[in-house]
């Protein structure tokens, strides 16, 4: 539980929980020592009322009229005064002073919590031996209530500013922390993403400044290698495309010209021979071997170097690809969206966006089992975006790339692409996405 809370939480807590302890063991020690303080402080006034009322039986023992020597005594005590005379039967009673333990400005519950001992004192006044009354001292605390009352209130207030001070401090000090590692938490997920283009904000203490030169120049290091790796893949495109060219030259110039004179030298053969002797049977199934040997050639030239994008353009290369398809294919309702613009591509791009939507479509025709399609490719916010989707099953669990489409990974990473194969609402995605400056630089010549 402790681990799940925030680093300000975990920081707040000790101290708020500290202060109020401390607030606590204030409260604890002023009930502690506040009574025995009240009472020491009160104990010279207790000897002065002691002395008064021994003085005032001398007087009467020594008194002709005793009783009148008390009246004037007892006339002479101001109403206000702390010690009071209170007869034992008749005359006025001393004025009550329960008031003064609750003066003005102090709680009850701060009165309460001092415990207050009932320090009212009284002393015996007798006249020829008998006891008329008492001398009594009216604690009057309510100055001592209140001075305490007032120190309660400057340790609360002294802590009160010292935890706010306190959570300032460790509030601006944990922000200065917190920032700089949360800025390296993000540069650290935007790596792992790959993103090496935004550098991550140094600040805070020295190490965690450390930690965030450090990061910065491991993703300088990655953006380096991701820039080298994908200038590899590009030139194995290129090589690979090259190749494939060579090669389909070779074939198109050297085997179509066999083909085509094989050909022609077996209709020869098959209109000298006899149209039902044996020699014009083995001349027919001839012709047709030859014809299929040639749509062979045709389709493995196409596979490894589509003549239509140099000669018609990336837009019509693709309708192309796409009329072939629904001939292959005419249980499958296929549509698409297509950007005129795309022609003025070529070179890896122009052959990234064909061979893309060219496996995407096998993979529809072979696997899908699907009865709709949809392709679109268009150019939007400088971005190319190839995205086909069928309504057919699905790819299989933990099969995400077959090997079709993990040559195609390779070739959009080499142009900084990105290539995806989502499932939503039960269909199929193979989404693709190329930024615009890589279409202006693979597209312009040399």
């Amino acid at each position: 539980m402790w681990h799940r809370l925030s680093f300000r939480t975990q920081l707040f807590l000790p101290l708020g929980a500290s202060f109020f302890a401390a607030l606590i063991l204030g409260g604890v020690l002023l009930q502690i020592f506040a009574t025995g303080q009240l009472a020491e402080e009160h104990e010279p006034r207790r000897r002065s009322t002691e002395a008064v009322a021994a003085a005032l039986n001398n007087a009467l023992r020594a008194s002709d009229n005793p009783r009148q020597t008390l009246d004037a005594f007892v006339h002479s005590l101001d109403t206000s005064s702390d010690i009071q005379f209170r007869a034992l039967e008749g005359g006025p009673a001393p004025p009550p002073k329960d008031d003064l333990r609750r003066p003005h400005g102090v709680p009850q519950w701060f009165v309460d919590l001092l415990a207050v001992p009932d320090m009212d004192m009284a002393f015996p006044v007798t006249i020829d031996g008998r006891r008329v009354g008492d001398i009594v001292f009216l604690q009057d605390m309510s100055a001592d209530l209140f001075e305490k009352w007032i120190g309660f209130l400057a340790l609360a207030s002294l802590l009160v500013a010292l935890m706010v001070l306190t959570g300032t401090i460790a509030h601006v000090l944990s922000g200065s922390v917190l920032r700089p590692l949360q800025h390296l938490g993000e540069g650290l997920t935007r790596i792992r993403q790959g993103d090496y283009t935004r550098p991550i904000p140094v600040g805070g203490p020295p190490e965690i400044r450390q930690g965030c030169e450090e990061a910065n120049a491991l993703a300088a290091t990655l953006a380096q290698l991701s820039q080298d790796n994908r200038d590899l893949m590009h030139r194995l495109v290129s090589l690979q495309d090259d190749e494939r060219r060579d090669l389909a030259r070779e074939l198109h110039d050297e085997l179509g010209p066999l083909l085509f004179s094989i050909r022609a030298g077996t209709i020869a053969l098959t209109e000298a021979s006899e149209p039902m002797g044996q020699l014009g049977k083995s001349a027919h199934d001839l012709l047709q071997s030859v014809e299929a040997l040639q749509q062979t050639n045709r389709r493995i030239l196409d596979q490894l170097r589509p003549l239509y994008i140099e000669e018609l353009g990336l837009s019509s290369s693709v309708q192309t690809l796409l009329r072939n398809f629904r001939k292959q294919a005419p249980h499958i309702v296929l549509t698409d969206t297509i950007d005129p613009d795309l022609s003025g591509m070529g070179g890896p791009l122009a052959q990234t966006v064909y061979r893309v939507i060219q496996e995407a479509l096998t993979n529809v025709l072979r696997h899908a089992n699907a009865g709709s399609a949809h392709v679109q490719a268009t150019v939007a916010d400088k971005t190319l975006v190839i995205e086909i989707s069928d309504d057919g099953g699905g790819f299989p669990a933990g099969n995400v790339f077959g090997r079709g489409l993990t040559g195609m990974h390779e070739r959009v990473r080499a142009l900084s692409g990105s290539l995806s194969l989502l499932r939503v609402d039960e269909r199929t995605y193979v989404r693709c996405r190329l930024p615009a400056q890589t279409m202006r630089d693979v597209s312009s010549p040399g």
